[in-house]
C-alpha cells in the first residue's frame, strides 16, 4: 500500500527568539583554590572548557561583578555570574509534508523516505523533518512540547549542533534511548511517533516508525539486539575487486572536520559493514551493504576509507575529488554521473522485522529512486550483461 499526503509548503520559519539566562555561584567557605574555567566546566551541565573560554573572552563571566580571566583562582566568598543566551524550548510542530507510506496499521507505519529530509528536529532544524510529517499524518495539529529536553548552556549549543554530524548526533545503535527519553513527546491520545532508527538526510529508503509506546520500545529492542535485517544499495567510485568483504574500523569524529566522521586508529566506536559486489563498471561498482553495527554515516565512512567513496557524496570525497582521481578516459562519464545525482548514492532497499504485536515477520522493499536509477542506466550503457534487478541479492 502506498499513498502520499497532499503537499503543502511548510510554514515560514521565524527567527529563534533567544533569551538571556544567568548562572550564579556563591563560593562557600572551605572551597579549595581552583581556576574559574575549570570550576565552571564541571559546574554547568553540558559546559566544556572551550565554551567557558569563549564566554570569558566575551566578558560574559564575572567574579564579584568584574570580568575575569580563565586562570583566576576562585576563593571563598566569590560570586561568579555567567550570562548566556538560550534558545526557546523545542516543540514538535505537525506539518503537512508528503510521506510515501508502504504499510500502516494501528501500531506502526513503514515509509519510503525521500532524499533531503532529516529524521527528527534539533536546534538547527526545528521543523521540516520526518517527525513533523508523521505527526500531521497521524492527525495531530497542535504543537507538542518535548519532554526531558536537555538543559541547554546558551549560544554554544548552536556551535554543538554545527560541530556534530549534520544529520543526527546519536548512532543508530543509540536510538532506543531517543525513542523513549531524549525527545519523547508529551502524551496525546493516539499520537506518539517513535523513531527507532535513522537514515541520513540524503539517504533514501525504508524506515519503520512506532505509533505508540509499547510497539516503539519493542522495535527499538529488535534494533538493539540486531534481529532486524537491513540491506542498502549504493554506487561507489572505482572497481571493487573482492566479491565480498567485511570492512571494520573504529568510527568517531573526524579530527579534520568535526561535522564529519572518520575511521580512527584510536578512540571511536567499533563498526562493521558487509559489502557485496552486485555489478562492476569501468569507473564504478554497484554494491549491497549490510550493517553489523549502526554508527553515524557508517557506510559512507567505511567506503570512503577504502578509497571507494559513494558517488555524489560531497562530504566524503565522492564528487569532484573522486573525479579528479580517475583516469582521464573516464572523467567525462564521471562528470555526467554527478550531473544526475546531487547526494550520496545510497538507498535503504530492504527492511525486515518482527511485528511487535502480531509476531509476524515482515519484509519491505523499496525500488531504486530515480536519481540512482539514472546513474545506473548511464553506467550500464553498452553493458549487455547487466542484471535485471540489481538491488536484490540472495
Amino acid at each position: 500500500m502506498k499513498k502520499k499526503a497532499e503537499a503543502e509548503a511548510p510554514a515560514t520559519r521565524s527567527p529563534l527568539e533567544w533569551s538571556e539566562h544567568v548562572y550564579e555561584f556563591a563560593i562557600p567557605s572551605g572551597q579549595r583554590p581552583e581556576r574559574v574555567d575549570a570550576f565552571l566546566t564541571h559546574s554547568i551541565v553540558h559546559a566544556t572548557r572551550t565554551r567557558v573560554q569563549k564566554a570569558i573572552d566575551a566578558d560574559a563571566v564575572t567574579v564579584n561583578d568584574r570580568p575575569t580571566k580563565a586562570n583566576y583562582k576562585i576563593r571563598p566568598g566569590d560570586v561568579i555570574r555567567v550570562t548566556v543566551m538560550r534558545p526557546p524550548p523545542l516543540q514538535l510542530i505537525p506539518q503537512d509534508i508528503p510521506l510515501s507510506v508502504l504499510y500502516e496499521d494501528e501500531h506502526l507505519m513503514v515509509i519510503d523516505k525521500a532524499a533531503g529530509i532529516l529524521v527528527h528536529p534539533g536546534l538547527g532544524n526545528r521543523d521540516g523533518t520526518l517527525v513533523n510529517a508523521v505527526l500531521w499524518h497521524l492527525g495531530q495539529r497542535e504543537p507538542m512540547r518535548v519532554l526531558k529536553a536537555r538543559e541547554s548552556w546558551g549560544e554554544e549549543d548552536d556551535e554543538d549542533a554545527a560541530s556534530a554530524p549534520r544529520d543526527d548526533q546519536a548512532d543508530e545503535d543509540d536510538q532506543a534511548q531517543w525513542g523513549s527519553d531524549e525527545l519523547g513527546a508529551e502524551e496525546v491520545p493516539g499520537v506518539r511517533p517513535g523513531i527507532v532508527h535513522r537514515l541520513d538526510r540524503d539517504t533514501t529508503g525504508v524506515m519503520v516508525i512506532g505509533k505508540t509506546y509499547g510497539p516503539t520500545m519493542h522495535l527499538a529492542t529488535q534494533f538493539a539486539n540486531r534481529t532486524v535485517s537491513r540491506q542498502y544499495v549504493a554506487l561507489a567510485w572505482g572497481v571493487i575487486a573482492d566479491d565480498h568483504r567485511l570492512i571494520e574500523g573504529q568510527i568517531g569524529r573526524s579530527p579534520k572536520d568535526r561535522t564529519l566522521r572518520a575511521v580512527l586508529r584510536t578512540g571511536g566506536k567499533y563498526a562493521a559493514t558487509e559489502v557485496s559486489v552486485l555489478e562492476r563498471f569501468d569507473c564504478a561498482t554497484l554494491i549491497a551493504c549490510r550493517l553489523r553495527t549502526g554508527r553515524t554515516h557508517q557506510i559512507r565512512v567505511h567506503l570512503s576509507s577504502g578509497k571507494h567513496p559513494l558517488i555524489g557524496d560531497a562530504d566524503y570525497g565522492g564528487r569532484e575529488t573522486a573525479v579528479g582521481g580517475l583516469h582521464t578516459a573516464y572523467r567525462p562519464l564521471a562528470s555526467s554521473l554527478l550531473g544526475r545525482i546531487n547526494r550520496q548514492a545510497l538507498h535503504a532497499r530492504m527492511l525486515a522485522f518482527t511485528h511487535p504485536v502480531t509476531g509476524q515477520r515482515m519484509t519491505f522493499e523499496s525500488p531504486l529512486p530515480a536519481d540512482m536509477q539514472a546513474c545506473l542506466d548511464l553506467l550500464r550503457h553498452g553493458h549487455a550483461h547487466a542484471a535485471t534487478d540489481p538491488g536484490r541479492t540472495a
